[in-house]
């Protein structure tokens, strides 16, 4: 026997030589077949006494892959595996899966999400900018430039029940008072 390499992963090759054995004519043994193949004895047995199995995982990686799918179009906006997972702890009832099954899924049913690209302009105008600090012209001689010439401001956030309020002040540095 002449033992041909074939890439294929072992689950194919349990289902060739499933399909091979049960035909009448075979001259081969299970033995044999799996020898061919490259596998063991053992784990083809074990695949397929373990079709059932198979059936019910692949029928909740499907209604798992259903949930993944409503979150990553939730609101029209393509999403990766990490904003999937935090959309179905968001969930109603909140849903908990890992990162990592939601990626196995995402991977099995052909689904991603591009990869934002950097906008090449900003990137030029940060390699142009030598330095972003200003030279400091006033040297804090306020008084000598005259009224409403130098105005100084600050911004506040105050908190409030539903969100938040900006307060700004804009400060004459002559007079010192608010404008």
């Amino acid at each position: 026997m002449q033992n041909i390499e074939i890439d294929l992963k072992a689950s194919d090759k349990y289902k060739i030589i499933k399909d091979t054995s049960e035909k009448r004519n075979i001259r081969f043994t299970v033995y044999e077949l799996c020898e061919i193949a490259s596998v063991s004895k053992s784990g083809y047995y074990n695949w397929l006494n373990n079709a059932d199995k198979r059936e019910s995982r692949e029928i909740q990686d499907k209604e798992d892959f259903d949930l993944i799918l409503e979150a990553y179009n939730y609101k029209g906006i393509k999403k990766g595996a990490k904003s999937i997972y935090m959309r179905l702890l968001r969930h109603n009832p909140p849903v908990v899966m890992n990162i990592k099954k939601i990626r196995r899924l995402m991977k099995k049913y052909g689904l991603f999400c591009k990869m934002r690209v950097a906008n090449p302009y900003k990137q030029m105008i940060k390699a142009i900018k030598a330095n972003t600090t200003f030279n400091n012209s006033l040297n804090r001689e306020f008084r000598n430039r005259g009224e409403r010439t130098i105005l100084l401001t600050d911004i506040t956030y105050i908190r409030l029940n539903d969100g938040f309020a900006y307060l700004s002040v804009i400060l004459d540095a002559y007079t010192k008072e608010c404008l």
